[in-house]
């Protein structure tokens, strides 16, 4: 039986971590972090906060800017350069031209009433956006430390904390910014955060091991099972990234691989037994299936980037229900 007097030293002792964890945001808020902690700075192009989509419970999705591969169906373009970049709206612009008389470099031009940025003039002064009364530049990555990364998700603990969720490293790729990307695990770990990293695992061993002792749970990409078909989609071959996928499973991290299902790539029921063989024979038994989506097109026209997936169609959780069974067949727990 619970006595009065339980109850009023649950709910001080609940007082005093909320006290707590509110004294901890305002340090991190106010730039008073561990030693050093302002030294390190990473390319963020999001901070998303309340996903549930990306590991267990409510989460905040910290996204790293820059990737080593170019999956010809990538959602997220503005990813892949390790760079800040201007985007330009051309629904938003009003041809005033005043981007074109501001820029400093005489970077922004008009051609067929579009405008064009000479990326090699660019030096990311940000004048346009500034001046464009319309808004219809902006930039895409802003260079954060980890004091500012840790202000943003130490707002939401409380939510972690109920829901049994945490803090997913995202990107681009994660591993591209490794150095930053384990300091920031590290602490998260301070704070008792459930850490969750999405990765396609291309990086060196020595990189790989070091990241993935601070690492929770780990969501990794999957894009083909054969060496060539994947250099063809991605480009870049899959050796390292399955030698690096072995190399979890022996240090018994817990592991969810996640398949990007493509038209004409490998959305054959013949491509979910290769992958089940695979799979099988490194020991991961945890799968997500991600059909194809052109959430991302409008984002390539923004970036003034051709799109090679643009007349393709999408395709649906009932369009995967037949591949999914492949994998249950095969004894996977699989999740569409």
């Amino acid at each position: 039986m619970i006595t009065n007097e339980i109850k009023n030293i649950y709910k001080r002792n609940k007082i005093c971590l909320q006290l707590l964890k509110n004294e901890l945001f305002y340090l991190y808020k106010n730039g008073i972090g561990g030693e050093n902690m302002n030294s390190k700075k990473a390319l963020i192009f999001n901070i998303q906060k309340f996903s549930i989509h990306d590991g267990p419970g409510i989460r905040t999705i910290v996204f790293f800017k820059g990737c080593p591969l170019r999956c010809l169906w990538c959602s997220n373009p503005e990813s892949q350069k390790n760079d800040i970049e201007i985007t330009w709206d051309a629904s938003k612009c009003i041809s005033c031209k005043q981007c074109i008389k501001t820029c400093p470099q005489g970077a922004i031009y008009e051609k067929n009433g579009i405008k064009a940025i000479n990326k090699n003039r660019c030096i990311i002064c940000k004048r346009c956006t500034e001046i464009c009364p319309k808004k219809a530049f902006d930039t895409e990555g802003e260079y954060k430390t980890i004091d500012e990364v840790m202000s943003e998700v130490l707002k939401d603990i409380d939510f972690y904390e109920e829901s049994g969720g945490g803090v997913t490293l995202s990107g681009g790729e994660v591993l591209y910014q490794a150095d930053f990307a384990i300091e920031l695990l590290k602490e998260l770990n301070k704070y008792g955060i459930h850490r969750a990293a999405e990765t396609t695992g291309f990086t060196s061993h020595d990189i790989f091991k070091k990241f993935i002792e601070n690492v929770d749970l780990l969501l990794f990409d999957m894009k083909h099972y054969d060496t060539q078909k994947h250099e063809q989609g991605t480009g870049v071959n899959n050796d390292l990234i399955i030698e690096n996928m072995k190399a979890a499973v022996d240090r018994g991290k817990d592991i969810i691989a996640r398949i990007p299902v493509i038209p004409n790539f490998n959305n054959s029921l013949r491509d979910a037994e290769k992958f089940s063989d695979l799979l099988n024979k490194i020991g991961i038994k945890k799968v997500n299936l991600l059909p194809f989506h052109q959430f991302g097109q409008k984002k390539y026209k923004l970036l003034q980037r051709e799109y090679e997936m643009e007349n393709v169609p999408q395709l649906h959780p009932e369009d995967l229900t037949d591949y999914k069974k492949v994998f249950i067949n095969n004894g996977f727990d699989c999740k569409i």
